[in-house]
This record gives structure tokens, C-alpha cells and sequence, in this order.
């Protein structure tokens, strides 16, 4: 459980990574397009960097519902984020995005991991990984990017999102990319609704019994807030409770919005459970 990632090196079996969530895009549904300029989207990475976050997530087209972002624009929206930060800052850097075609220019631009929402809907996406130095994050969803999702239905959801991880891993491995470069994330709300992201939470280290790193996304989704009755800009307390939950349950990557509170509820779980010596 060891990884080299980017500059940095990770050992999993004690150690969670807090990922910071910067979108340049107009239509988030969190910043609602506060990092959208290319100046704010790179000062809102340096800062997550500097408040101790270890990855930075850029994102150029939200997976949701909305209009098409063509591959040109969407190239326009990351790349020139992600050098500016690789420039600035050893930090991983981590793109959001379910085209290969971006993957590919993103990593030669100094990215480190592709966050694939889609769960590998791009035939050429494995592949195009498998051919550089970077991490493959795969997803369980069940829809098309951008397009208007199905009523979610599930004999079990865990052993359903179990069975669609286990094979997109072996799609993985069979365009050649190599297990000790992927990560796994179950999805939280990905096609599913609050009752469903709820068991998936609790029964998260059935997820992390697959034996690959864990990453829980769980930060102001409308899990947290439909279980507690709270809207956006309301669900800090939620989502740290949530994060939390999934580190004890075994995901060591956390996907994060509200960087400094993330970063001390992760390193004070860390020091409770004997991973972290005290500051002082």
C-alpha cells in the first residue's frame, strides 16, 4: 500500500490524502463558478496546497447533467492549471475528467492522476493511462457524462458497485494498466440516492476488501444533506462526519471541498489512531 504518486509518496496503510476539489467550470454545483477564471482556479490550488492538502482535483466539465463541453474547451480549462501548478508546487495533481483525449495532454502538462467519474466510459481511457506514469482513479457510476441519469435500482447496491469495480479493474489491467496504479471509488450519490449512498458508506470496507486504495468523495453531496436537512453551503459538519466515517472504514484518500477543516479532522483521526505523532 505504498505509492508513489507525483513527488510524493504515500503509505496507505497509515496515511490518508486529503484531495482538494478545484472546478474551472461555470456550472459546479458547490462554487457555482467561483474557480472558473484561470487566475482563481490557480490561486485556489496554491492555497489548498499551503492549507495541507496533497492533491489538488482539477475539474474542467462537471460529470452531471448540463450541455456538452467540447474537447478543445475543456483542454483550455485544465492545462493550463495544471502547469501553472506543477510549476509551483509539488503537490499531486489530479484531473477530473472522463476523456482520454484530456488525460493524455494533462499528464504531459505535469498531472499525476486521472480522476475518471465515468467508470472508464471512454474505450481509450485505460489504455491512454497505461501508457504514462499515472494513477487511475476508477469510479462506479451508471450513466453517461452530461446526460440525464437513470432511476437508480439495486438488488444490493455493494455487491452491485463491487461486481462493476471488480470488472473495471480487469478492463484495466487488460489494456495494461498496472494494479499498483489504481485506486477505486465507489461513488457516493453517483446514480444513486441517499438510502443507497448511506449503505454504501456503511459497508465501505466491503469496497476496501478489493485490495486497492479507497478513495470516499463524499464532500457536500445531497447524501449529507438530505440526511440531515441541510442545503448547500450547510454541510461542512456533515461531510466531515462522513469523511471520517470512511477513513475508520478504510478510504485513504478523501475527496474535499473545505480544505483547512478537512486537513485537521484527518489529522486528528490519524493521531487518534496512533498514525501521527503529536505536534507538540
Amino acid at each position: 500500500m505504498i505509492r508513489t504518486i507525483g513527488k510524493r509518496t504515500f503509505d496507505f496503510e497509515r496515511q490518508v490524502a486529503v484531495m482538494a476539489v478545484v472546478n474551472r467550470t461555470p456550472d459546479s454545483f458547490y462554487d457555482k463558478g467561483r474557480t472558473f477564471a484561470l487566475d482563481r482556479a490557480v490561486e485556489a490550488c496554491v492555497r489548498a496546497a499551503e492549507q495541507g492538502a496533497d492533491w489538488v482535483d482539477i475539474g474542467g466539465v462537471p460529470f452531471g447533467r448540463g450541455p456538452v463541453v467540447g474537447v478543445e474547451e475543456e483542454l483550455d480549462r485544465v492545462v493550463p492549471v495544471v502547469e501553472a501548478i506543477a510549476a509551483a508546487s509539488d503537490v499531486v495533481i489530479s484531473v477530473d475528467t472522463f476523456n482520454a483525449t484530456v488525460a493524455r495532454e494533462s499528464i504531459r502538462a505535469g498531472a499525476a492522476v486521472i480522476n475518471d467519474t465515468s467508470g472508464l466510459f471512454d474505450p481509450l481511457m485505460a489504455r491512454t493511462v497505461a501508457e504514462t506514469e499515472a494513477t487511475l482513479v476508477v469510479t462506479h457510476s451508471m450513466s453517461p457524462p452530461r446526460a440525464e441519469p437513470p432511476k437508480p435500482e439495486y438488488a444490493d447496491v455493494v455487491t452491485d458497485v463491487i461486481g462493476f469495480l471488480r470488472d473495471r479493474v480487469a478492463q484495466a489491467e487488460a489494456a495494461g494498466m498496472p494494479r499498483e496504479r489504481l485506486v477505486l471509488d465507489p461513488g457516493h450519490d453517483l446514480n444513486k440516492n441517499t438510502v443507497h449512498t448511506l449503505e454504501l458508506t456503511r459497508r465501505l470496507r466491503e469496497v476496501v476488501a478489493l485490495g486497492l486504495p479507497t478513495l470516499a468523495a463524499v464532500s457536500n453531496k445531497d447524501f449529507v444533506g438530505e440526511a440531515i436537512g441541510r442545503e448547500q453551503g450547510e454541510r461542512l459538519e456533515g461531510s466531515l462526519a462522513a469523511m471520517v466515517f470512511c477513513i475508520l472504514e478504510g478510504a485513504r484518500i478523501v475527496r474535499m471541498h473545505d480544505v483547512r477543516a478537512a486537513v485537521d479532522a484527518v489529522r486528528m483521526t490519524e493521531a487518534i489512531l496512533g498514525w501521527r505523532e503529536p505536534v507538540q
